[in-house]
This record gives structure tokens, C-alpha cells and sequence, in this order.
């Protein structure tokens, strides 16, 4: 499959892709057409989805033959044209000030977007977009002048709550107290209608919650999350914050250990919990789990009903209780904000802790302005939207997508279940959801299992993807259902609260690329000597952001946050630049691939490569497989880096090691390298991850040198 140019396939091919023979004679025909006018393949995949040939209801099969015959790899699936792009918030917005910030250098928002890219102006415009209200606003929106401060000062002097601004009606269309804030469904009632909660109806129960904080709770208090991203999950998320507390995330997966640790650290004094997890028709064990962690005081929500089905110790208290007391005061559905200043501290996040201790990562207020402006001028959220993206609390996107959609006048779309069934794919036809996050693990399950057949998904106009690098075949699969709508890639930190990286709308899109820095962004990418390439070198190496970033953070709780991120850094333009730890390409286009941390790289031979690009060009070696990692190793007894690739196959298939061994270094050699030689492949029912589902090639790495250890001394 895909050997073949265009001119060479047709009818026979197409009913063998699973065309019935009347879909392949047209289909055909289209092509035939359009090779007859000497269209490029470029212009004959440009015509076929504009045109909306290649129907999302066409077998996968069919979409890689057509896409394959006519792309390279890393070719571009997606064009803006210029009426799309001054319809996205970003193009309106340059079309409004572009002419007067460029001058006579302004043409329109695609050909102008690299120049006003660059502009720091762009900020206090943006600000005006969003639902941000201050009651004392910024003297101004960047102060240099603490040399101590690697980063600056932003929005310096300004007052607000951010929560605040999230429940107010707005200037946007859709943000009016009747608009709906959130839709969402529990899992096992697919054929039920869609629960909505009103911008009103949110600002109540918020408020209900914020006086119950205040009885049970002090100004400033740590208060922890640990649920499932429900709708009274996010309630209970800005009440917190309307109330002057701080939210500590933790995620619903947690072990008690890994809890025990994020509320010694954060100094919690309470946490919101459920009786159980309900995921995939089967309820697990929650309040029990946080008990065995926490002594503080424990709220506890019902996963089904109006009753907590677990016995609760003496300090805790159920949901129904807890909102009893914020109904005593009489003013149940009013409550006074805590307004505080820009740089007050309102979350604490974590990062995944895979070596150690997590690091516990405090934002301030000014991490939800950031988060929710690139959701704005990246995704395109505008009134009337509908977001959904399966995540948890526990992690940045949770917080993210709450702040994206409530400052924009999206509406926020949850599923109250798993995302990796039928249910929650009927979810997303249903809600009518126009954005979809996804983590790529997550779509592959999606395409592995079938589960989503029979689905509309065509009113999804931009699917976003975050985690971990994307599958091309993958990403092939999920833009197909919609009528192959972009997909942005996002690559960033919670450290940042956002990302460094992204795709646009008003740049054409590459499956598993990413087309720009996001907006004032400024990286660049170092050599083995830390020293950076020239901007426009295409290049492999770390990246390096320079320190003037909006919404980054500038401590830690519980780790030295110069020694993290600045030391040892070398110096550009006069700035220290601050480390990331990601291993980026940039391609002859100007493009950006992601390919892991610092850790994944290897030597092959004297040739340094990384992981991503070895498992890419494995992963369609064989049709048996799911998905590969690759690790290098060296010898017990010394000598050079040997490659190992660990493989899981899909359900139902079998293969043996020494057979994929051979199609793996073929493909390695073919596509990469002719030196490069598999030493090792390991069948493996699954891989180990990370619990926000990122791969862990260091625990396989490990594993890999115990072996050669033993069987060496053997």
C-alpha cells in the first residue's frame, strides 16, 4: 500500500480498499479528471478534500492508499485559504491592526503572519479579546527593570479574580447568562439527551460552593481536586479560586503514595474527592485511596446519585453536607470575589514525577490569561464553540481547556466516563462538538478498536493533539472523520502554562508537525556544544526559550527554580535562555518535529539520532503492529550503543521477534539510515507510562540493562 503513484491505481485497487465498485468508478473518474489537467499532487489532494471526495464514512484503508500515493512524508494535508483566515480570531485581528502596526508591510493574515508573530503589542490587544476584567488594571505589560528576574514582570499591579471572569456575560455573542457554559454526559446513558448548565446556572452553583469553601475553609488555603473531570469537578475548581484559595491538582489515577506526596508538598488542608471511579462500566475505589494518604479534612462527591456509597470517617464530609453549609448564611447564590494581584498563586500543579519527586508548580493568575490567549489565537475558540477534550484536573489541559473555553464563550463538553469506547464518540456527535482535544495513545485506541464506526463527527472544524508525538497513520485516521480538518499539534509545559510550539490556521498543516513558535515566542536550537543554530538552519538539537515568556513560571515549591531551569544555560542576545529539555528538528520548510527529551536521543555509530524517529519508521513495518519504542543500550562489557525495539501488537495478532527484527532494519536503513542495525526486538503486551499516558522509555531502557546485566554474569 502506498507503493503505487496516482496514475497507477484506480478501480481494482479502490474496491480492494473497500470501496463498493459504484464509489470506486467515481472516485476514479474524479482522479482521472484531475491527472488529465496536469494538477500536481499537491492540487489533486487539495481538490479531493475541499471538495470533500475522500467521505469520512470511506474505510481507513482507502484513505492511505489515496493519501500515500500521493505524499511524501511529512507532506502538508491541510491549506488555509484566505477567506478561512480572516474569518480565525487571529486573522480578524490582524486585519483590524495589521496595516497599522506593519504599515505598507501588511498584505493580508497568511503572508503577514511571520511579521506579526514578532509584535509584544499583541498582548495588550489580546487582552481585550478575552473575558479578562481587572479592578486595578497593569501599569503596564512587561517591566524589565528587576535584573534578578530572568523573566520580568507581567501585567505589573493589576488586581483581579480570575474565576470572577470566567462567570461573567461578556462582550462575546455566546457569553450571556442564558448561553449554555457546559454540556456533558454520564457514561452508561448514551441515548439520553445532553445535560446543559447555563452561565447562570454555573455562576450560582459556583458561588454556592464558594460560601461552603468559606465555612469549612480560610482565605489562602490549599484545597486539593481529586476526581474525575466532571462538571461539579470544575465548580468546585473556580469556587476555590473565587474564594481566594489555591486548587493542588491531583490526578484521579494516583496511588496513595503519589497522593500522599502532592498534599505533603502543597501543605493541603482539605480535598474534594469521589466515593468511586465509574470508567468503562465498572466503579474503582477512590475515597479509600485518598484516605489511606490524607489526615486532612476530605469532601466526598457520589459518582452515581444523591448518596456517597462508602462509609466516611468522622472528620470528612459527604457533598450534600458540604453544601448545606454554604446554604446557612441565607446568600447561598451570592458571593463577593477575593480579589488579589496578578502574580497571587491560584493552582498548584505537578509534573509527572518519573524521576522523583514532582516538582510542585504554582500559577499565578496571569497562567490562565496565557493558556486561555493561545487556545484563542491557535484553536480558534470563538462563541458558539464546543470544546471537549478527555483529561483530568490533575493536569495542566484540565485546567486549561476550563480557562480556554470560560474566558473565550466556547462551550465546555464533558463526558463523565471513558474516552476510549463508543460512548464517549456518540458524546461528541451528540454535544455537537466543533473542537476535540486528543492525546495520540488515545487516538490510536480509537483506530485500533473500531469503536468509533458509524459516528459523525463533521461539525469538528480543528482537532488538537498534545502529550506525546504524533502517528502520521494515526493523525491520517482522525482528520479523515472530518472531512480531513486540521489538527494542531501542541507541544509546551506546565511550568509554562502553554505552549512553545503549535500549529495555525493560518499556515498549512503537516500530520505530526508543528508550523510556529506560539505568539511572541521566542526559541532557539542548540548544537552538542550549546551553541545555537542560525534561525533559519534546518537542524536536530535542544531547544532553548528565550526568558521573556509570558505565563511561565518563576519559582517552585519544592525545588531551587534557577538551578532547573537557568543554570548552565548559555546566553543569546544579552539573556540567559531557559532549558526545556526537548529534542526538536527543524525541517527544510521551516517546520518543527518533536522528537522526545534530552534522555530519548541515542548514538547509533557516531550518528547521533532519537527514538521518535526510529519508531516512526517502524511502526508501518509490519500491519500486525500497534506500536513500537525504541531505546539504545550499551554492552555490559562495553562497546557501542546497541538498538532495541519493543513492540505491541495488535489485538488478535501474533509475529515472532526475529521476523519483525528483519522488517524493522529494513525500514530503518530504507528510511533513516543504511548503518543503522537492530540488535534487539522485544514483543511486550504494553508499555509502561507515565499516568498523564506519556511513554516511558526510561523504565524500558532500564529494564533492557538489567537483562544484559544478568546474562552477562550468566
Amino acid at each position: 500500500m502506498g507503493k503505487k503513484s496516482i496514475k497507477e491505481i484506480g478501480v481494482e485497487e479502490f474496491v480492494k480498499a473497500g470501496l463498493t465498485v459504484e464509489e470506486a468508478n467515481e472516485l476514479n473518474e474524479c482522479l482521472r479528471d484531475l491527472i488529465s489537467l496536469n494538477f500536481s499532487n499537491t492540487d489533486i489532494w487539495y481538490h479531493l478534500v475541499t471538495c470533500r471526495v475522500l467521505k469520512p464514512s470511506y474505510p481507513h484503508s482507502l484513505h492511505q492508499l489515496v493519501y500515500y500515493s500521493l505524499h511524501s512524508q511529512n507532506a502538508f494535508y491541510w491549506f488555509p485559504s484566505l477567506e478561512q483566515a480572516k474569518r480565525t480570531n487571529l486573522g480578524c485581528l490582524m486585519e483590524t491592526h495589521g496595516s497599522k502596526l506593519l504599515g505598507d508591510s501588511y498584505k493580508d493574515p497568511i503572508t503577514s503572519f511571520p511579521l506579526f508573530h514578532k509584535f509584544s503589542v499583541y498582548w495588550s490587544l489580546v487582552l481585550k479579546e478575552l473575558s479578562v476584567s481587572f479592578v486595578e488594571p497593569p501599569k503596564c505589560i512587561l517591566d524589565i527593570s528587576d535584573p534578578s528576574k530572568h523573566g520580568g514582570t507581567w501585567l505589573p499591579g493589576s488586581v483581579l479574580n480570575i474565576a470572577e471572569c470566567c462567570l461573567q456575560p461578556s462582550v462575546h455573542p455566546n457569553k450571556r447568562d442564558d448561553s449554555i457554559a457546559i454540556i456533558w454526559r454520564d457514561e452508561g446513558f448514551d441515548d439520553s439527551e445532553v445535560n446543559h448548565v447555563t452561565l447562570k446556572q454555573l455562576r450560582q452553583q459556583v458561588m454556592l460552593v464558594a460560601n461552603a469553601i468559606d465555612a469549612t475553609f480560610s482565605k489562602g488555603d490549599a484545597i486539593a481536586i481529586d476526581m474525575q473531570m466532571t462538571a461539579n469537578a470544575v465548580i468546585i475548581y473556580l469556587a476555590i479560586v473565587l474564594a481566594g484559595c489555591i486548587v493542588v491538582s491531583i490526578a484521579e489515577s494516583f496511588a496513595p503514595n503519589e497522593i500522599e506526596a502532592r498534599i505533603r508538598i502543597s501543605k493541603a488542608k482539605g480535598i474534594f474527592t469521589q466515593d468511586f471511579i465509574s470508567r468503562g462500566g465498572r466503579k474503582f475505589p477512590l475515597y479509600s485511596r485518598v484516605i489511606e494518604a490524607a489526615t486532612c479534612k476530605v469532601i466526598v462527591l457520589p459518582v452515581i446519585g444523591d448518596e456517597v456509597g462508602v462509609q466516611l470517617r468522622e472528620q470528612d464530609l459527604s457533598w450534600k453536607c458540604f453544601l448545606s453549609s454554604g446554604r446557612q448564611n441565607g446568600r447561598s447564590d451570592h458571593y463577593t470575589p477575593i480579589y488579589q494581584s496578578i502574580d497571587s498563586v491560584t493552582n498548584i500543579l505537578f509534573s509527572s514525577g518519573t524521576t522523583g519527586e514532582p516538582k510542585a508548580i504554582p500559577w499565578t493568575q496571569i497562567s490562565p490569561i496565557r493558556t486561555a490567549a493561545d487556545g484563542w489565537a491557535f484553536m480558534d475558540f470563538q462563541s458558539g464553540d464546543v470544546y471537549c477534550w478527555p483529561t483530568s484536573l490533575g493536569w495542566a489541559v484540565g485546567p486549561t481547556i476550563v480557562y480556554s473555553c470560560f474566558l473565550s464563550g466556547a462551550t465546555l463538553a464533558l463526558y463523565h466516563g471513558s474516552p476510549l469506547g463508543h460512548g464517549f464518540g456518540k458524546f461528541v456527535q451528540d454535544a455537537g462538538v466543533t473542537i476535540l482535544g486528543t492525546v495520540p495513545s488515545l487516538v490510536k485506541t480509537w483506530k485500533s478498536t473500531h469503536c468509533m464506526e458509524g459516528l459523525d463527527w463533521t461539525k469538528i472544524k480543528t482537532f488538537c493533539s498534545t502529550g506525546e508525538t504524533s502517528n502520521v497513520d494515526d493523525d491520517l485516521w482522525l482528520s479523515s472523520k472530518s472531512y480531513y480538518k486540521p489538527i494542531i499539534e501542541c507541544c509546551g509545559g506546565t511550568e509554562l502554562a502553554s505552549c512553545f510550539i503549535m500549529g495555525s490556521l493560518l499556515q498549512p498543516q503537516a500530520f505530526g508537525a508543528f508550523s510556529t513558535a506560539s505568539m511572541t515566542t521566542g526559541f532557539v536550537i542548540l548544537d552538542d556544544n550549546g551553541v545555537p543554530y542560525p534561525e533559519d538552519a534546518p537542524c536536530v538539537g535542544e531547544l532553548a526559550l528565550f526568558p521573556l515568556y509570558m505565563g511561565a513560571s518563576d519559582r517552585l515549591l519544592n525545588a531551587d527554580h534557577d538551578e532547573v531551569y537557568f543554570k548552565g544555560m548559555p546566553s543569546y542576545k544579552g539573556k540567559v535562555l531557559r532549558r526545556h529539555g526537548d529534542i526538536i528538528k527543524k525541517t527544510a520548510g521551516g517546520y518543527f518535529v518533536v522528537q522526545g527529551r534530552v534522555d530519548d536521543t541515542m548514538n547509533l555509530g557516531g550518528i547521533k539520532t532519537s527514538s521518535v524517529e526510529i519508531e516512526r519508521a517502524c511502526d508501518r513495518a509490519d500491519e500486525r503492529i500497534l506500536e513500537t519504542a525504541a531505546i539504545s543500550v550499551a554492552p555490559a562489557n562495553g562497546g557501542p550503543e546497541q538498538l532495541v525495539i519493543f513492540v505491541v501488537l495488535k489485538e488478535g495478532y501474533n509475529s515472532n521477534a526475529e521476523t519483525l527484527k528483519k522488517k524493522f532494519s529494513k525500514a530503518i536503513q530504507t528510511n533513516l539510515n543504511p548503518l543503522f542495525k537492530v540488535s534487539l526486538v522485544k514483543i511486550v503486551p504494553d508499555f509502561p507510562r507515565t499516568a498523564s499516558n506519556k511513554l516511558l522509555r526510561r523504565v524500558l531502557r532500564d529494564q533492557m540493562k538489567h537483562e544484559l546485566s544478568v546474562q552477562s554474569r550468566l
